[in-house]
């Protein structure tokens, strides 16, 4: 495989991690921002922390398949290759755009007009590997098409590029559980394609990012499915649907912030809708889960006032009793910080200078956050669910802390551990 000097190098140090029963890695939808989750994979592989399962959507999916569908030691060489193979360099014009802009103006300009020539490039020519311009457009009224036709783009050359980077005997047959988010266009309704449930294919991962009307729908069985952030960015309750009873780290990457600047212009206008968008679910998921272990908790001090001999000879007690029983989850939140260059487009921007730097956003957040040993520790039942997140403000209570603080449940939750 093709070398580069993509890597940040510098001498990995060893990160023991506590023994929790499971490690989840849940990697969000955003198209070109998804290098910004290899950049996190590669800290992590540098940390020697290996994922039990991942969970992913969309741009996510296809970094799910590349991690899992190599050996630990190819996984971070193996995702270079893939981003690498799929994002264009800058062309002449392009490059002569940024060299030239300094001249007349800030370089932060010189660099915003690069991005967009180059988010203009993948719009007229596509992406090597990923999508072409569908010639001609199956325009309405002219004939029927089949939903896999119905889009401006063609992915077909994506089931190779995945069948090149990623071995799909390994996906199905290794040691991560992989389940990747789609939504069925007929029910509408969003489904998880597990290795644990099913024998996962290209057609799989391809369907999990298949965002309409841009890239067709995908054919599975009989039924055609889209991409599955349409429903829901983030599979965050996917990896956590069965966690209970278990110590559970999660590493979430999300390439789309909720927080961020009030819009000055329409462009502006239209990057903060798209991220609010795709971020706000992340938001009401964590909230939910939050809501959830405050519950068990709840039912748990209330069984403390029923006697022991009824908490036995009731089965609705003991129902009570294995759910107030809950899960220890912790939460790390690594979420893309937007450059000053990026703009409405900056999902669908392959330049491999922007690519290279998304990158090396992810190694230097997982990093910072690995700093912070303590944030690691397994949380007790009776906390039940933190979250951590490195770009947090200093003093700033996460959203999924406040009810807790305004429901009166405060006494068992330490505040210090979930503020960065």
């Amino acid at each position: 495989m093709r070398s580069s000097n993509l890597t940040v190098r510098t001498e990995r140090k060893p990160f023991e991690l506590p023994r929790y029963d499971e490690i989840a890695l849940v990697l969000q939808g955003g198209g070109a921002l998804g290098s910004y989750q290899a950049g996190v994979f590669e800290g992590l592989a540098q940390a020697g922390v290996e994922p039990h399962r991942i969970a992913g959507v969309s741009i996510g999916a296809l970094n799910t398949a590349i991690i899992a569908g190599n050996e630990p030691a190819q996984r971070v060489e193996a995702l270079r290759g893939f981003w690498e193979s799929i994002c264009h360099p800058l062309d002449w014009l392009g490059n002569l755009s940024a060299l030239a802009m300094p001249m007349f103006s800030h370089q932060e300009l010189s660099r915003r007009w690069a991005s967009m020539w180059a988010a203009g490039r993948a719009l007229t020519e596509g992406q090597p590997g990923f999508f072409a311009p569908r010639r001609p457009l199956p325009i309405a009224g002219w004939h029927k098409a089949t939903p896999n036709t119905v889009s401006y783009y063609d992915t077909a050359a994506l089931k190779s590029t995945l069948q090149r980077f990623a071995d799909f005997d390994r996906i199905n047959d290794g040691p991560i559980r992989v389940a990747v988010g789609a939504v069925n266009v007929r029910s509408g309704n969003l489904v998880y394609f597990d290795n644990a449930k099913m024998r996962l294919e290209p057609e799989h991962f391809m369907a999990s990012g298949a965002l309409p009307p841009g890239f067709p729908a995908v054919e599975i069985d009989g039924e055609y499915y889209w991409d599955g952030g349409l429903v829901s960015n983030t599979p965050l309750t996917e990896v956590l649907r069965d966690a209970d009873h278990k110590d559970t780290l999660v590493f979430q990457v999300d390439l789309w912030s909720a927080s961020g600047n009030v819009p000055a212009d329409f462009m502006d206008v239209a990057e903060r809708a798209k991220d609010i968008q795709y971020s706000s679910r992340t938001r009401a998921i964590t909230n939910m889960l939050a809501d959830r272990q405050k519950h068990a908790r709840f039912i748990k001090e209330l069984l403390e006032h029923v006697p022991a001999e009824a908490r036995r000879s009731d089965p609705l007690f003991r129902l009570a009793e294995n759910v107030a029983d809950g899960s220890s989850i912790n939460v790390v939140h690594l979420i893309y910080k937007n450059k000053p260059y990026e703009g409405h487009y900056k999902d669908y921007e392959f330049s491999a200078d922007t690519m290279k730097e998304h990158w090396s956003s992810g190694v230097e957040d997982i990093r910072a956050s690995f700093a912070h040993p303590d944030w690691f520790a397994i949380p007790s039942r009776e906390q039940g669910f933190v979250t951590h997140d490195i770009h947090r403000r200093a003093g700033e209570v996460p959203e999924s802390d406040r009810a807790e603080l305004s429901a009166g449940a405060s006494g068992q939750v330490d505040l210090t551990r979930k503020v960065a």
